[in-house]
């Protein structure tokens, strides 16, 4: 089968790296395991840095998002059958979505939106998955609930912001604060949602002092987080909740105590890392994340597509996420 993996370390202290058109052998389902054929995947941050990372003999198959059709199943497996159209984010631990066929653990995956084509859809699985566990789970966010309370959403033109401003507003009675910087990340948010859009670029006391906002109850920090780290402590109430996704050098935890605000890491591959009781959930989540789009809710975030699936492509989409300019998500499809 086609793929596309990283073959070479990066050297001389690039962090480029080299994805590679390679050739591999199909693998065979088995126990709980979907051979899928991929038909779409989408670029996340996650790609980029095991790409950068990377220091092994072996090539590795990056990409985490993927819609494609299900064309054989392992003996245990009991929610889909061959033929189905399937999305999932895949598992960190495993060969990724850069190859025309994949195996994923069915009680990661869900039937596609039904109303979306297999483009659109990609762009969704990764950061639908992340946005619901640091909203529902992470920060404690009841839905239909939190009236009274206000969510500030940093970074929220990204992949991971795009969808989460969407579950806020329209799961939640949360009042959606969202940060961008550039008049066209800016638009975005507000188009999604955000009842306020602030820049990030700027003092974020300052700017939620502009709104009227003096304290938000629940942060979002999507990244820049230790950049922003104090900022968003005094922008805290007191026993407020902050979560965050990316990765400081380090972060002090102590000048939390004093307002006994809650530290929350959100890391959508732990369920399947670990293999946890509750690994069905995001089965789960993404099913009703399917209804929800199919239902007119929620919109796909796709930002960008970047044509069919190949090394050339894939290492453009890799440069753009990079840069930290990418609005929404990037696409490619085909082989």
């Amino acid at each position: 089968m086609k793929a596309i993996a990283i073959t070479r370390a990066a050297q001389n202290g690039s962090n480029i790296g080299f994805l590679s058109d390679i050739d591999l052998p199909t693998p065979v389902a088995e126990g709980h395991d979907l051979l899928v054929e991929v038909k779409a995947i989408s670029v996340n941050p996650v790609d980029t840095k095991v790409r950068a990372g990377f220091n092994a003999d072996k090539p590795r198959v990056l990409g985490w998002d993927a819609v494609g059709v299900v064309v054989a199943t392992g003996d245990n497996v009991t929610l889909f059958k061959p033929g189905d159209k399937v999305w999932y984010a895949g598992a960190l631990t495993r060969p990724g979505s850069n190859s025309e066929f994949q195996l994923v653990d069915e009680r990661i995956a869900a039937h596609k939106p039904a109303t979306l084509d297999d483009a659109a859809a990609a762009a969704l699985p990764l950061t639908a998955i992340t946005a619901w566990e640091m909203l529902f789970d992470r920060l404690g966010v009841a839905e239909n609930g939190n009236e009274g309370d206000a969510l500030l959403i940093v970074g929220a033109a990204g992949g991971v912001g795009s969808i989460l401003t969407q579950l806020a507003r329209k799961l939640t009675r949360l009042t959606v604060i969202g940060t961008a910087s550039r008049p066209e990340s800016q638009k975005w948010v507000s188009e999604l949602g955000a009842h306020h859009v602030i820049d990030h670029s700027k003092p974020l006391t300052e700017e939620l002092a502009r709104i009227g906002v003096k304290q938000v109850s629940h942060v979002a920090s999507l990244n820049n987080t230790q950049q922003h780290y104090q900022q968003l402590i005094n922008a805290l109430k007191p026993q407020g909740r902050l979560a965050l996704i990316d990765d400081p050098d380090s972060l002090d935890a102590m000048p939390l105590k004093v307002k006994s605000i809650s530290l929350h890491w959100e890391f959508m591959f732990t369920r399947s890392m670990f293999e946890t009781a509750d690994i069905i959930e995001q089965h789960r989540l993404l099913t009703r994340v399917a209804s929800l789009i199919d239902e007119g809710v929620i919109k796909t975030t796709l930002g960008e597509h970047y044509g069919a699936i190949n090394a050339q492509n894939l290492q453009k989409a890799h440069q753009l996420i990079e840069s930290q300019r990418a609005v929404g998500k990037i696409v490619l499809e085909g082989f």
